[in-house]
């Protein structure tokens, strides 16, 4: 048995446009609240991690599932001293809402799952195995119809979903994809969406689970991101991805994924120099279902 140190390592797998699949354990550390714009589904390899979701404590075993909504804060701390690791998919909420045929975002209310997801964790047991554009389809699909068969049809504190012209938004979710780095104003995202900067920012938020200007930051820490793993310095990664200057992407970097970005760059390395707590092919949860 080897003992594994202290910290973060982060390993990510093979991908998919709008797919990410990733490896990680923590020992001694834990991830500050954050939030991102995809639904993440993952199951826990070792140990037991714990997280605030929703206004409330939660516990996730070696076997069981969590699922994420798409922009709710949550944390993440081993939930002993022992540490955990886990496997994650990260979807991006327009694949879910293109594979539902344009139905709106299911909703999970409570986030931990105890019993197997059918049909996910082969994709996480063969985490370096390339997706091509069928495999991410049909994980796209599993993962849709996963949510909806556990989603919560009325959840507590949420509107009903406002009708949506998913023309219009998607058309301002090119947008902003295209060139996250571009300083569009409301008034521009009003033309390309022919309706009015409130009722955009309503849609937004229901047909991909974020709002325009946190999908837009969003895009711009994938760029830092991509820079970062190819090696440039933090400063230039700030300036190249769109960011005002070091602090403003350490902010934005921080309350997305829970680590500032140098911390997160070097969990990538670690996980690529020491053997981790998550390696095991086979964990308890029978992740190959």
């Amino acid at each position: 048995m080897h003992t594994v140190a202290a910290g973060v390592r982060l390993r990510f797998g093979a991908g998919a446009p709008g797919i990410e699949r990733l490896q990680a354990s923590l020992r001694g550390e834990a991830f500050s609240p954050h939030r991102h714009d995809t639904y993440a589904v993952g199951v826990t390899l070792a140990g037991v991690q714990t997280f605030r979701y929703r206004g409330q404590q939660r516990h996730c075993l070696a076997g069981q599932w969590h699922v994420l909504h798409p922009d709710e804060a949550h944390d993440g701390a081993p939930g002993t001293d022992g540490g955990f690791g886990y496997r994650i998919l990260y979807v991006d909420p327009a694949l879910v809402q293109a594979a539902l045929g344009g139905r709106a975002l299911p909703f999970v209310a409570d986030p931990v799952v105890r019993g197997p997801l059918p049909g996910l964790g082969a994709h996480l047991a063969r985490l370096d195995e390339p997706l091509d554009d069928l495999a991410a389809a049909e994980l796209a699909a599993t993962v849709a119809d996963t949510l909806e068969r556990r989603a919560d049809r009325a959840p507590r504190g949420r509107r009903p979903a406002p009708r949506v012209d998913l023309g219009a938004v998607t058309r301002v979710r090119d947008l902003l994809a295209d060139d996250p780095t571009a300083a569009h104003t409301a008034a521009d995202l009003e033309r390309v969406a022919g309706t009015d900067r409130w009722a955009l920012a309503r849609q937004f938020r229901a047909a991909f689970g974020t709002s325009p200007s946190r999908f837009r930051a969003q895009r711009r820490l994938d760029r830092a991101r991509t820079l970062l793993r190819a090696g440039t310095g933090l400063a230039d990664a700030a300036a190249l991805a769109g960011f005002a200057d070091q602090s403003h992407l350490t902010r934005a970097f921080r309350s997305a994924y829970g680590l500032p970005p140098g911390a997160w760059r070097d969990a990538l390395r670690n996980a690529s120099s020491v053997a981790t707590m998550s390696a095991p092919p086979r964990p308890a949860a029978d992740v190959a279902r």
